[in-house]
């Protein structure tokens, strides 16, 4: 991969994404939003303000960084297309208990990157991954204590959780210009969680 640019700051601040998107070019020959949360509570304990976090964050963020990002993107496609990829869960197609909330906001992501998928061709190829639980400083809650880790990983056909390497090399492979024939996906780097049960 050439170079790239990270911007870190509060992407629920309307300004944040124009301004990133200044600072790293006018012209981009990728974009990763990996910006996402952990919000895990049963219908009844969630707030309305909850849900709205979680969609500000992770439905409206993205969005609000390919639109800011759009224009670049297309001045750097070279013949594969510029890349984008978008972050959702293996939950949104498994449904899991005290998921619902940000379920809803990663549901909302794979829509929105199927439309512009469609949209965006076929200058800019748009992607998305849905992990599983990977060990990060995310989930830091609930892969700390060892003894709940191991029983979640042992839910996955693989019987291991995720690591952050797993993620990064899938998203690197999306943006480059080898993944030149592949767009509007949603593909799952989750251990055969959401399509395999090795128990039964």
């Amino acid at each position: 991969m050439g170079e790239t640019t990270t911007s870190a700051g509060d992407v629920t601040d309307p300004d944040f994404f124009g301004q990133a998107t200044q600072a790293a070019g006018e012209v981009l020959s990728g974009l990763v939003y990996p910006v996402g949360t952990i919000n895990l509570r049963p219908l009844a304990r969630l707030t309305r303000e909850n849900v709205e976090t979680d969609f500000r964050i992770n439905a409206l963020g993205a969005f609000s960084a390919v639109q800011a990002a759009a224009g670049a993107l297309k001045r750097g496609a070279g013949e594969a297309g510029a890349g984008v990829v978008l972050f959702s869960t293996v939950a949104v197609a498994q449904g899991f208990p005290a998921h619902s909330s940000v379920a809803m906001a990663k549901g909302a992501v794979e829509g929105l990157a199927l439309s512009l998928a469609a949209e965006l061709s076929p200058q800019v190829r748009v992607n998305v991954v849905a992990p599983s639980l990977t060990r990060t400083p995310l989930s830091a809650a609930i892969t700390g204590s060892e003894t709940l880790a191991q029983g979640i990983a042992a839910m996955h056909a693989l019987q291991r959780l995720g690591t952050p390497d797993n993620i990064a090399r899938l998203t690197a492979f999306l943006v480059s210009e080898e993944a030149g024939w592949i767009t509007g996906q949603v593909i799952g780097a989750d251990g055969g969680r959401s399509s395999l049960r090795t128990k039964g």
